[in-house]
């Protein structure tokens, strides 16, 4: 089974946890492939998955509405956080989002984006967007990379980024959490069956037997497990059969 997810489930260590407890009990061999939600979607637009693990809701929404797909099922959130260098030259420590951004941009201070097209690309420019910013110029930097490695830039540059706080947690960086809370920076997850077959590659059993086990019982438990030993609190935030709060 080909699942096609993001950057953030990997560096984190989600899913070594989750995919050898799925393949013990349901027998599908698992081959996933971490890339940004964006391409991931493109994946699965292309008949090139199984299943979808993603972050990116509107890109979801009308990836879905193509009719190419089956359920699209809420797993589990975390959250966004705005990342930079504990002595914080642009002052943004404690602020909302969006004018923390502006003040990054007035300061011209460097600002490190994936820009990638994933999930957390998507939601920064939303950011901006809301923000009445325009990035741009020497001091806005994108990596072309994931989550992990667009950290370790931000942390070389002793710039600002945006982060899932579990990459983050998980992959120590030397950044310091400036803002966080801000309802714009939740961060919810979804799983995506794929149900349209592309020559042989597409298998809409293994996308439903994943579907079903990553929202039941136990890999729910594990999601909202998974970091508390080592960090004190869980990475992730099991959510299966909530309100979901993307619609």
């Amino acid at each position: 089974m080909i699942l096609a997810t993001t950057t953030s489930t990997q560096d984190s260590g989600l899913l070594d946890d989750l995919l050898p407890a799925f393949t013990a009990e349901t027998g599908w061999a698992v081959k996933p492939i971490a890339v940004g939600s964006g391409a991931a979607i493109e994946m699965g637009r292309r008949g090139e998955a199984d299943v979808l693990l993603v972050h990116s809701p509107a890109a979801e929404e009308e990836f879905v509405a193509e009719g190419t797909a089956g359920r699209r099922l809420l797993v589990m959130h975390n959250d966004f956080v705005l990342l930079g260098p504990q002595d914080d030259p642009a002052g943004v420590r404690g602020l909302p989002v969006g004018e923390a951004l502006g003040r990054i941009a007035g300061a011209g201070a460097v600002f490190v984006s994936r820009g990638d097209e994933s999930g957390t690309h998507a939601r920064e420019k939303a950011l901006w967007e809301q923000s009445g910013v325009a990035p741009g110029g020497a001091w806005y930097q994108e990596t072309g990379q994931g989550m992990g490695a667009t950290l370790r830039v931000a942390a070389e540059k002793a710039g600002y980024t945006l982060a899932d706080r579990a990459t983050h947690l998980a992959q120590p960086d030397g950044l310091a959490v400036l803002v966080e809370g801000d309802p714009g920076l939740l961060n919810v997850y979804h799983v995506i069956e794929m149900t349209t077959r592309a020559g042989e590659r597409v298998q809409p059993e293994a996308g439903t037997a994943f579907a079903d086990w990553i929202t039941g019982a136990d890999a729910q438990q594990r999601i909202g497990e998974f970091g508390r030993a080592e960090f004190g609190r869980p990475l992730f935030v099991p959510d299966a059969g909530k309100p979901d709060p993307t619609g």
